[in-house]
């Protein structure tokens, strides 16, 4: 596998995990039925992930 669909892959695992820890059900494929809402709580607990990792690697 390419690093680049490796790189996409991981990127989606990511997606579907902080969506599940927001409660919002994502399908593979299209998922443009979700309310801006949803996609911002989506985005939002990425961002927030993303922060608490980095804050950890720097201890």
């Amino acid at each position: 596998m390419a690093k680049n669909a490796q790189a996409k892959e991981a990127l989606n695992r990511f997606k579907m995990e902080a969506a599940n820890e927001v409660g919002v059900n994502l399908k593979q494929g299209y998922n443009g039925d979700l309310t801006s809402k949803q996609a911002g709580s989506i985005g939002g607990q990425m961002v927030k992930k993303m922060i608490e990792s980095y804050e950890n690697s720097m201890k």
